[in-house]
């Protein structure tokens, strides 16, 4: 296993992402997330195939050039709708095109695809064959450890092989069991135990192969600790939760000569992006959204999270709002410091 240093330098791929997220990972939040830091992966929400063939592909699959590198997660079954998709990705600057084979809801489990393809490696094989066939950028999966019954580490491992022979050879695996009856999405991030020693022994056994963990993971001491096993770390809730916390990643994890920026600075970074989005006339709260969490855990996020929603949906609301919102945590820090002194 390389180190975290030879990671970084070789050509092994990415080893720390922000899970795709439906919902949450909108062009809006990799943006805002890139103002914090620079070179983890990040991911769309899942796409699927069928409504890039015929929805507005701009709307959908448009991103600004600062949020690279950046991987369009694509739902779907057929293989020749995949591979078209994943060079409309290619063409339009994706820098990865993923599969989304981890999904345990009923609505994408009614498509044939998401969690249920794990009971079919042949089929997502060929959509990865066809795929490879179509891009030159990578192709890659993310899955779970197996889907209700079919969840032994052989299962898992049989359907890795599979598929690596069609061609993938980066994999995330979500280290929990996804139920496809019984529970909800929600319920399958947290219900279904995590498995991380099978991740980690899948890793063994597949030494050639790009073996990404996720699930559970909710700090940066967590991820260091995973890369001393596999190959990277996905993390998901915590990158919205708290999105802060990755500020020190482009120093600690990827040893970029930089500077965390602070929160103020981040917010700086967002006030022209955010009014040339209301220029168009589009609304405040589509980015706003967002940025709640950004002084998660720290004083005056009460405030700063009630002002914003408070004042997002007003007609003509602007980036005025996120720096007055500024200005409220600004002023109870100054009044908490100052009976602090006295």
């Amino acid at each position: 296993m390389a180190t975290l240093k030879e990671k970084i330098k070789g050509k092994m791929g990415n080893i720390l992402s922000v899970a795709p997220m439906m919902d949450y990972t909108d062009r809006h939040f990799r943006y805002f997330w890139r103002q914090i830091s620079l070179r983890p992966l990040l991911y769309t929400e899942m796409i699927t195939t069928m409504a890039i063939k015929h929805g507005d592909r701009y709307k959908l699959l448009g991103f600004s050039l600062a949020e690279k590198p950046l991987a369009l997660q694509l739902g779907g079954d057929n293989p020749y709708l995949l591979a078209e998709c994943a060079k409309i990705a290619e063409d339009m600057g994706y820098d990865e095109v993923n599969l989304n084979v981890g999904c345990p809801s009923s609505r994408v489990k009614e498509g044939n695809f998401g969690a249920c393809l794990m009971a079919n490696p042949e089929l997502v094989a060929r959509g990865i064959s066809a795929m490879n066939q179509a891009v030159s950028i990578p192709v890659t999966v993310k899955q779970r450890i197996g889907i209700d019954h079919q969840d032994s580490y052989e299962n898992m491992a049989n359907f890795v092989r599979i598929v690596a022979d069609a061609g993938c050879q980066r994999f995330t695996i979500h280290a929990r069991k996804a139920w496809l009856q019984g529970l909800s999405p929600k319920e399958n991030r947290t219900v279904p135990p995590l498995r991380y020693d099978d991740v980690y022994r899948l890793k063994n056994q597949f030494p050639h192969l790009f073996i990404e963990i996720n699930g559970g993971i909710i700090n940066l001491e967590q991820a260091r600790q995973h890369l001393q096993l596999v190959d990277a770390v996905m993390i998901g809730r915590a990158a919205y939760d708290n999105p802060y916390l990755f500020a020190t990643v482009d120093r600690d994890f990827y040893g970029e000569s930089v500077t965390p920026p602070t929160r103020e600075e981040v917010i700086k970074k967002m006030l022209p992006y955010i009014d040339e989005w209301v220029s168009k006339g589009y609304k405040l709260h589509q980015i706003s959204k967002h940025l709640l969490q950004l002084f998660a855990g720290q004083p005056g996020t009460k405030a700063w999270k009630r002002y914003i929603s408070e004042n997002s949906h007003f007609p003509g609301a602007d980036s005025g709002v996120i720096w007055q919102a500024l200005q409220q945590v600004n002023s109870l820090n100054d009044l908490a410091n100052l009976s602090i002194s006295h």
